[in-house]
């Protein structure tokens, strides 16, 4: 018998959007069928499907084959689909929030969200309640016990590393934490729940590159390692046809890193703290959320 899907279509509408910075954008989505959504970590991924120019909503293929069928679809009949973070879930609201990232006319998720009004609806595949197995659709699986924690994040992962901080405030005991984030415009820091110590390192882009402010204050503030890790062969990866996604082993300590955002910038990183500082890759998760110049779904 195949397994049931942990992720199902939900249709929700917009109900409150709520401006955090010039670049950034809160969207609550509400709809009674978000009861049976659920969420298993800060960094839940979830899809977002737009409607096309003259649809009130995304015109989806329904069935135990939608997947199929949806990419079947012509470039010009499919709905746009994107990867998003959950944010936050109330389920007993029947409300879910998702953070967008405004930069303009240049994608069907920012065109969308920048002239969005209360009513219009999306879709969102996420992960069904009603189904026990775990969705595997987080990254953030910190061992127990681990006593340093290091993120490095550009705006798109900010979401994500918001809920991480989140997290880590309600430890007992929290780690010693460090955390790189890059924005936009220096009207684009946020205040962030963190654990008491931690070090929020804000790097503001201001017509830098993408990830350039990132991979400057990693580099001028991670050095080698103490102890140099064996074994530190790095996998080339075509970034422009294949995505980057490396997952920690659950059996790291020590230091534990969650590295996402544009995929050439964390490649660079990726050199770096393994090859430069020795750091052992298994204790590191690395995501390329995006690649400039690229849809990557």
């Amino acid at each position: 018998m195949a397994a049931q899907p942990t992720y199902r279509l939900f249709d929700v509408a917009l109900k409150q959007r709520t401006v955090l910075s010039p670049s950034l954008t809160r969207m609550v989505f509400a709809a009674p069928d978000v009861a049976n959504m659920k969420t298993e970590g800060p960094d839940q991924r979830i899809k977002v499907f737009f409607p096309l120019p003259g649809q009130e909503a995304p015109d989806m293929p329904q069935g135990a084959d939608w997947y199929a069928r949806y990419r079947a679809l012509p470039d010009g009949e499919r709905a746009p689909m994107r990867t998003y973070t959950l944010r936050a879930l109330r389920p007993e609201l029947g409300e879910v929030d998702v953070d967008f990232v405004l930069h303009g006319e240049t994608g069907p998720a920012s065109r969308w969200a920048m002239h969005a009004r209360i009513g219009d609806r999306i879709g969102l595949l996420a992960p069904d309640a009603q189904v026990a197995e775990s969705s595997q659709g987080c990254e953030w699986k910190p061992p127990a016990g681990v006593r340093r924690v290091l993120l490095v994040a550009d705006d798109t992962a900010l979401p994500a590393v918001a809920g991480i901080l989140e997290a880590l405030a309600q430890w007992p005991h929290p780690p010693q934490v460090q955390a790189f984030l890059e924005v936009q415009h220096e009207a684009d820091v946020l205040p962030l729940a963190a654990p008491l110590g931690a070090q929020l390192f804000w790097l503001v882009r201001e017509g830098a590159a993408h990830g350039q402010r990132l991979q400057e204050a990693v580099r001028a503030r991670i050095g080698p390692a103490a102890t140099r890790s064996a074994d530190q062969t790095l996998a080339e990866i075509d970034i422009d046809q294949d995505i980057l996604w490396e997952q920690a082993s659950a059996e790291a300590t020590g230091l534990y890193a969650w590295v996402a955002g544009e995929a050439g910038a964390v490649m660079a990183i990726r050199r770096h703290l393994v090859k430069d500082c020795g750091i052992d890759k298994r204790s590191i998760t690395f995501m390329g959320y995006w690649r400039h110049g690229k849809v990557l779904d």
